[in-house]
């Protein structure tokens, strides 16, 4: 529904206005003017030849009194037609008008006039138009982008001596209320007397107070509201209002820059030099770990080959046990025999003797 009227709004808007892009009621109110100088002028002439008319008869000693009546008339009617066709004043929407009395030390009408068909005094007043659109003003480095042709950025030295170049754009507008004031204050010359000197200003004086660094970065933000106060202040105080300030562009000199880029570089390679570092300790740590690894496993290693050779030791040493507590005279004889060479089929033994030789004791 919003949307629909806005759509109205908008083709009415466009059907106030004909193919020359002049309004339809700015057509009209010069239709209504060049008919006015057409009855004015017929009324001239008709006077004029009328007049003319009275004199040839009065020469001739002819009656003139109905004519003279007839001159009287058409007099008073041009007069009227072209007071009427003079006065007539039509400001436009996006206007209102200072009417400014010519004689009398010339004073000037305590209310503008609004937009709509008006009248004024024929040779006594005149109308001064201000418009009441956002007006934009812009500062810039590059040509044709600004109101001053060339470069027309702000120099600046920042805090910590560096210098920047700054465009900046300033969109304000009349304050309608106090219009007569700011006329007969200013004039026609507010843009190039108070906004354009204000805001140069006070953008030298906000972007002094911070360092080069800072009013790229973290500070930007707040020195344009800063100048956005100051210069709403400056401008309220002078009748205007200001719709918005733009901090278009900073630039620095090409000294700063290359020692910008330089910076960069090196902060870059100290990134680089440090990644490098990093990598090498993480490889020693790494080859530290290897090491430590392989030592843990020899130890490991070590220490069960120790645990081994002791269960081996202390099972031999339980094995030799168990087999001294189960030797007897009977084995020991047993296997003495079954040692013996398999081909000895004779033994000799002396008288008394069971064998050749002594048997062998156990152990006590």
């Amino acid at each position: 529904m919003g949307a629909a009227r806005w759509m109205c709004g908008r083709t009415r808007a466009a059907s106030d206005y004909n193919d020359s892009g002049k309004s339809i009621l700015e057509e009209e109110t010069v239709n209504i003017s060049g008919l006015l100088q057409g009855l004015a002028a017929i009324s001239w002439i008709a006077f004029i030849g009328l007049l003319a008319l009275v004199f040839a008869r009065a020469s001739r000693g002819q009656a003139t009194r109905g004519l003279t009546t007839g001159v009287i008339a058409l007099l008073v009617i041009a007069i009227l037609v072209t007071s009427i066709g003079v006065g007539l004043v039509f400001i436009e929407p996006d206007e209102i008008g200072m009417v400014v009395t010519v004689f009398g030390g010339g004073g000037i009408r305590p209310q503008p006039l609004a937009a709509g068909l008006h009248w004024v005094i024929p040779f006594a007043e005149r109308v001064e138009r201000y418009s009441i659109r956002n007006q934009a003003y812009t500062m810039s480095i590059v040509t044709g982008e600004g109101q001053v042709p060339g470069d027309d950025s702000i120099q600046v030295r920042t805090k910590d001596g560096q210098q920047v170049d700054i465009d900046a754009t300033v969109i304000y507008a009349i304050d309608q209320s106090k219009a007569v004031t700011l006329y007969k204050t200013w004039g026609n010359g507010y843009q190039d007397g108070l906004v354009r000197p204000s805001a140069r200003g006070i953008i030298r004086d906000a972007a002094s107070q911070y360092g080069v660094e800072e009013i790229v970065t973290s500070k930007r933000a707040e020195m344009q509201q800063i100048i956005t106060e100051r210069l709403t202040d400056v401008l309220a105080t002078n009748n205007l209002v200001l719709r918005e300030f733009v901090l278009r562009n900073i630039r620095f000199s090409a000294e700063y820059t290359a020692a910008v880029e330089q910076k960069q570089i090196s902060e870059q390679q100290a990134q680089q030099a440090k990644y490098i570092v990093e990598q090498k300790r993480q490889e020693a740590e790494q080859a530290r770990q290897v090491a430590q690894g392989q030592a843990d496993a020899a130890v490991i290693a070590a220490k069960g080959a120790a645990d081994a050779r002791v269960i081996q030791a202390q099972a031999e040493a339980e094995a030799n046990q168990l087999l001294s507590q189960s030797l007897t005279p009977q084995l020991l004889q047993y296997q003495y025999i079954i040692k013996l060479a398999p081909n000895v089929q004779t033994i000799f033994v002396p008288s008394g003797n069971q064998f050749i030789l002594p048997l062998p004791t156990t152990p006590q």
